[in-house]
């Protein structure tokens, strides 16, 4: 079968997103079958000359050494996010190398350009240096894209334009630097979401359906030019992980291997109807039935990798010498995974936390931590109730346990009853003790990221009174535990109020251990003040449990805490004695 589309070694292809990733794999296979010539467009930076030490290094470990050497003779601090940085910066540029080499190795020519597509000015400046040099562009493959999966009400603004912006200002720029007049072909890399929709995908369905109906217009407009618009389903590739792959599995969602998509990519591409604009590459994902729930109760086991360099929070949250992620953390992992199973649903309660063996950041660090989840009861009212539990294996191949809770979801969280007022109204301001003091004396240990204690308006042996104040974080800040409908962070800074407590009444610093319930009628957000009234329940010199009741300026629960209790030791003073 001879192609209906000639592409030739004369032909010159503009290709964004191309010199990575699953876009390279179908540009080194169109090279292959035409040796043609390819500007490639990406927003990594390249340099073809790595540095010396980091030659002939390819284990992730020793790299980084490397580098922390490096910034250390150079007389800079090697910070994990520094590191970190050089590291992704240094991968990226040795898979930029491999796509150019491929390319030529299959006989074709590229040239990349670092650049991003959504800057107009930048893009046809590079663009028109490119051009001189390698001829005027004949195909546009379309291939950038960016995911922030979350629920379409956690979405922020930036999330949206993160998505959507490379997809579909993309498109226009480059159309507007090489008018699809002058084009033999466009391709679009658009998805199956935005053809089926998908939950958490909002903005890539926009995105992606926009791509969709633009590919209709351009090609009314431009008969001569063969445009299409791909809708492919997951590729076997990238962030497609074994448990994403299971979940894929049990929705009927086939994955494309790399090779076959490349292959389908070209022969679309070379071989394809000129007159069929939209083709999609995959089947629409089964969901639960707007009637309710399944009745069947399901177990779940979910593994991850926790890194000290993807948590830059971890280092405001040492005990002793070493971070240690917080119980917060633990328990709104948890909980957010509750969530993903059953979207629209959210987690209202957390009952019976135990903290059975905290997670430190140093040597004992697991290769993986895994997450048990057993659903133990449905109600019709649409109630979802899980029993979880956080364990991994040593060196030794021993089982550790670490937490365990159980967790409730709701389709409507309820109504609180405003029954719970302080009994005390707080006194004169100058009587106040400021947040600021507490972390600087050493009361409590916490750095910046947890620094929500604001003032302690009245402390007593029966009580705390608090407010609670949490600037904004950077959610490159947050890490593996980004906020969702619980903010660990915040959460953290609230259960500060018994660490306080013990260090006034007991001189003794405080670490939480166990939880009996906690009730969240609504998330607390950042910079918003909030007020924390704790009652002491039971206390000795060596524990306290405590309530806590969290609330808005207006008086509004934000939360019920019931049952908290802490361990209290003289001992801890030698793991609290280095103020952050």
């Amino acid at each position: 079968m001879s192609p209906r589309l000639s592409i030739n070694p004369s032909s010159v292809v503009l290709v964004s997103g191309g010199a990575r990733g699953i876009t390279a794999q179908c540009v080194i296979r169109l090279a292959a079958r035409s040796r043609c010539k390819f500007i490639l467009l990406g927003r990594s930076g390249y340099d073809e000359n790595e540095p010396d030490w980091a030659r002939d290094v390819s284990g992730e470990a020793e790299l980084k050494r490397r580098i922390m050497v490096d910034l250390q003779a150079r007389g800079e601090k090697p910070s994990p996010s520094k590191v970190q940085k050089i590291f992704k910066s240094i991968q990226s540029g040795r898979e930029i190398a491999e796509t150019l080499r491929s390319v030529r190795e299959a006989g074709g020519q590229a040239k990349y350009l670092s650049v991003d597509i959504t800057d107009r000015a930048a893009l046809q400046e590079k663009l028109t240096e490119a051009v001189n040099h390698m001829g005027p562009v004949t195909g546009i493959i379309h291939g950038a894209g960016n995911l922030a999966d979350k629920l379409i009400e956690k979405k922020s603004e930036k999330d949206y334009d993160t998505v959507y912006s490379p997809k579909v200002d993309g498109l226009e720029n480059m159309l507007v630097c090489i008018p699809a007049r002058q084009l033999d072909f466009l391709v679009l890399f658009s998805s199956i979401v935005g053809f089926y929709g998908n939950v958490g995908q909002a903005d890539y369905a926009i995105a992606n359906e926009t791509l969709n109906k633009s590919a209709y217009l351009i090609k009314h407009q431009n008969p001569a030019c063969h445009v299409v618009s791909i809708n492919w389903g997951p590729w076997d590739a990238g962030m497609v992980t074994p448990e994403l792959k299971k979940v894929f599995s049990e929705r009927n969602v086939e994955v494309i291997p790399v090779d076959v998509g490349a292959n389908i990519l070209v022969d679309e591409l070379m071989y394809g109807d000129r007159d069929t604009v939209q083709v999609i590459i995959g089947n629409a994902p089964a969901y639960l039935t707007a009637n309710g729930l399944d009745s069947g109760l399901q177990s779940y086991q979910i593994k991850r990798k926790l890194s000290l360099d993807e948590n830059p929070f971890l280092f405001d949250h040492m005990i002793g010498d070493h971070p240690v992620l917080p119980a917060t953390c633990a328990a709104t992992w948890i909980a957010s995974s509750c969530e993903q199973l059953y979207p629209g649903y959210q987690f209202f309660s957390l009952e019976h936390f135990r903290v059975l063996k905290g997670i430190v950041f140093d040597d004992s660090l697991a290769d993986e931590y895994v997450l048990d989840l057993k659903e133990i009861s449905k109600t019709p009212s649409g109630e979802v109730e899980f029993d979880a539990l956080i364990w991994s294996k040593n060196k030794q191949g021993k089982v550790l346990y670490h937490y365990s809770l159980g967790v409730k979801l709701v389709r409507d969280v309820p109504t609180p009853i405003e029954n719970r007022v302080p009994s005390l109204i707080p006194g004169p301001e100058d009587q106040a003790i400021p947040g600021d003091a507490l972390y600087k004396n050493g009361t409590l240990f916490h750095g910046p990221s947890f620094q929500g204690v604001e003032k302690v308006l009245h402390v007593s042996p029966g009580k705390l009174i608090m407010r609670c104040f949490l600037p904004k974080m950077d959610e490159s800040h947050q890490g593996q535990f980004p906020v969702q409908t619980g903010n660990p962070f915040i959460y953290d800074a609230i259960v500060q109020c018994m660490l306080i407590w013990a260090q006034y009444i007991y001189e003794s610093p405080c670490l939480p251990s166990r939880m009996e319930k906690l009730e969240q009628y609504k998330a607390i957000p950042f910079e918003k003040p909030c007020l924390v009234s704790m009652e002491v329940t039971s206390q000795s010199e060596t524990s306290v449990v405590v309530d806590i009741t969290v609330r808005d300026e207006q008086g509004k629960t934000y939360v019920n805490i019931t049952g908290l209790e802490g361990t209290i030791s003289k001992q801890l003073k030698r793991l609290f004695s280095n103020p952050r």
